[in-house]
């Protein structure tokens, strides 16, 4: 592993494979790291790392306050991903890539796309969160949280953090949880912060990041104006709603639609056809 300072964060990253750079922001909601895209759910099955890297160089990466990334407390926006991203890109000396989302990845997809069409070759958008039960259950999650800290105070945010669970796996341990175990000098700065300052980024981040009942990340009018080769791989539950990927497909000029049923999306079905659309939008 390596790690590249992007905007005076840490970035844990790999390369895997080699051929045109595939950027991949990484399934797992916050907790968003390389491990995820072999050990989680729709992807330990049908292993897009894998087997893309056999054709592609691979660029995986631990998100921003997750797994061994740093991070620092501010309002989170989706932009705040994209210079992550992008800053990879730069790190590495690449002009273009293909870029791919799983889960709420494909937020920070949707968003580098608009943000830097000209850096991008394509867009691979992979089960994209979305749906009116992520943004009630999304939501839910950083109030509970909030109402942690304000019953317990932020030493107690970081005692529950050091026990090593992720925020999607305990809410009480912050979206900071992961730097707050890795990084005692953070752990150290982040209990004296001002609780109610705290809760005022929090209560921001949660806002900016979840804002809608479909999927998050671009505007539509933003994505209307896209001339990126992409295509949308549907998820169907509770947190990646089947309206979510037929939002961004709508939304994003040409985008191809994957309609391989949830239940048939197996290696030996997807990887032909997203491997098919890379070489397609290369030739382009």
């Amino acid at each position: 592993m390596a790690v590249a300072v992007i905007d005076g964060i840490s970035t844990r990253y790999e390369v895997v494979g080699s051929g045109v750079p595939l950027l991949m922001y990484a399934p797992g909601g916050l907790d968003a790291t390389i491990e995820k895209w072999s050990t989680q759910g729709v992807y330990a099955a049908i292993k897009p790392l894998e087997n893309l890297s056999k054709e592609y160089s691979c660029i995986v990466f631990d998100r921003r306050e997750a797994g061994s990334s740093g991070g620092r407390v501010e309002r989170i926006t989706w932009q705040h991903y994209v210079r992550q991203g992008i800053g990879l890109l730069d790190h590495l000396g690449i002009s273009r890539a293909h870029i791919m989302g799983g889960c709420m990845g494909c937020c920070s997809v949707a968003a580098l796309g608009v943000a830097h069409p000209d850096r991008v070759l394509s867009m691979i958008l992979f089960w994209p969160v979305g749906g009116a039960r992520y943004r009630i259950n999304a939501q839910q999650r950083f109030m509970s949280h909030l109402a942690f800290v304000q019953a317990n105070g932020l030493d107690a945010v970081v005692e529950v953090a050091r026990q090593g669970k992720s925020f999607g796996a305990d809410l009480r341990g912050s979206p900071w949880a992961s730097v707050i175990r890795s990084d005692e000098a953070f752990a150290r700065e982040f209990s004296k912060l001002d609780p109610e300052q705290y809760s005022l980024i929090v209560t921001g981040m949660a806002r900016e990041l979840i804002d809608r009942d479909t999927a998050p990340g671009a505007e539509p009018e933003d994505m209307m104006r896209l001339a990126i080769p992409a295509i949308v791989v549907p998820g169907s539950d509770a947190s990646h709603a089947t309206s979510a990927a037929h939002f961004l497909s709508e939304c994003i000029p040409g985008a191809e639609y994957c309609d391989i049923p949830v239940k048939e999306q197996t290696s030996d079905a997807v990887m032909p056809r997203l491997m098919k659309f890379l070489r397609r939008a290369e030739s382009k």
